[in-house]
């Protein structure tokens, strides 16, 4: 009973106004492609990334989510191309998407990496929900399913984004049509329709000294539903070898909303973050978030890992400059 009580808890958290949440990926910062079409390509070789993350870890329907993404630029041209396909599942709720990215870069200026770039997104959603896995807090409720009931809705999403060597910044909305294209009969399923979500990062590298260098970074997210939350990343690159970080989220009121609980938490959770470069081409990353809302005693943390492979690699990092965007 104690663990059910505390997954409604979680539901009415991440399921405000019957809206599906995006994908959470505390090490988005390692890979723009995953919140903005727009960053497609701006590392210029070819990138495969996966994520795979256990989110309050002992109970039970909690989330569970992977991702794996791979872009590049075409053909040594201003055109970046990318792929991103996501599974999660939160209890009874499974969510599968698949996009196709498209990024155009325009040069600023006489500095070679100073780009602007805006980028698109073109996909498909599968949302489902196996109502054999509901328990219902009164036996024989008849408004809960025991079939299993699926919507698939055609998607896109669009972003801006701009970088040079030591700055970046970037806009992007994801589920901007499944909202609109979600099939007629919606409203009789059990199955959340993805809403509108909205995402500004910003980020710069600085040089400490010849072996250590910082990079803050910030991400604001609003889904128009639920809390709006920042996120405020600090990570150290030690030698080009090893990142070291740390960050804290928190939510906070962007603007009014209406049907949106007055005595939330606003603490949401913090952690820490590794990635290690462990040969020229390959990198593994790892974070753990421990929550700081009511969560926190009924749950181990969550858990994230990364693997992210170069393929047909040309410079090695000590040949060519660094850039805040390449890491």
């Amino acid at each position: 009973m104690k663990q059910f009580i505390v997954f409604l808890v979680a539901l009415s958290i991440i399921l405000p106004a019957k809206a599906q949440q995006d994908s959470q990926f505390t090490q988005y910062v390692f890979n723009g492609l995953h919140i903005n079409p727009a960053y497609a390509g701006y590392k210029e070789e070819i990138y495969i990334q996966s994520f795979y993350r256990s989110q309050w870890e002992g109970v039970k329907g909690a989330p569970r989510s992977f991702s794996i993404a791979a872009d590049g630029a075409y053909k040594e041209t201003n055109v970046g191309l990318g792929l991103i396909v996501s599974n999660d599942q939160l209890g009874a709720q499974t969510y599968l998407t698949a996009y196709a990215n498209y990024a155009y870069k325009i040069r600023l200026g006489d500095n070679e990496d100073s780009k602007l770039s805006f980028g698109i997104a073109a996909g498909i959603m599968q949302l489902g929900l196996d109502g054999s896995r509901l328990e219902g807090y009164k036996p024989g409720d008849q408004l809960i399913s025991v079939s299993s009931q699926t919507n698939t809705v055609p998607d896109a999403r669009f972003g801006v984004y701009y970088a040079n060597r030591d700055f970046f910044v970037g806009f992007s909305a994801t589920n901007v049509l499944a909202k609109y294209m979600a099939k007629k009969n919606t409203d009789d399923l059990m199955v959340p329709v993805p809403q509108p979500h909205f995402y500004f990062t910003a980020g710069g590298l600085m040089t400490v000294n010849e072996d250590v260098k910082f990079k803050p970074v910030i991400l604001l997210s609003d889904d128009t539903k639920g809390p709006s939350s920042l996120d405020l990343n600090a990570f150290f690159l030690l030698k080009e070898a090893v990142w070291l970080g740390a960050f804290y989220r928190t939510s906070f009121d962007l603007y009014n909303k209406k049907n949106l609980q007055a005595d939330l938490t606003k603490r949401n959770a913090i952690g820490g973050m590794l990635e290690v470069f462990a040969t020229q081409n390959l990198r593994i990353g790892y974070s753990y978030d421990y929550a700081l809302n009511k969560l926190r005693n009924y749950n181990y943390g969550s858990h994230e890992i990364s693997a992210g492979f170069y393929i047909g690699r040309n410079n090695l990092r000590r040949d060519r400059q660094l850039r805040c965007y390449d890491f």
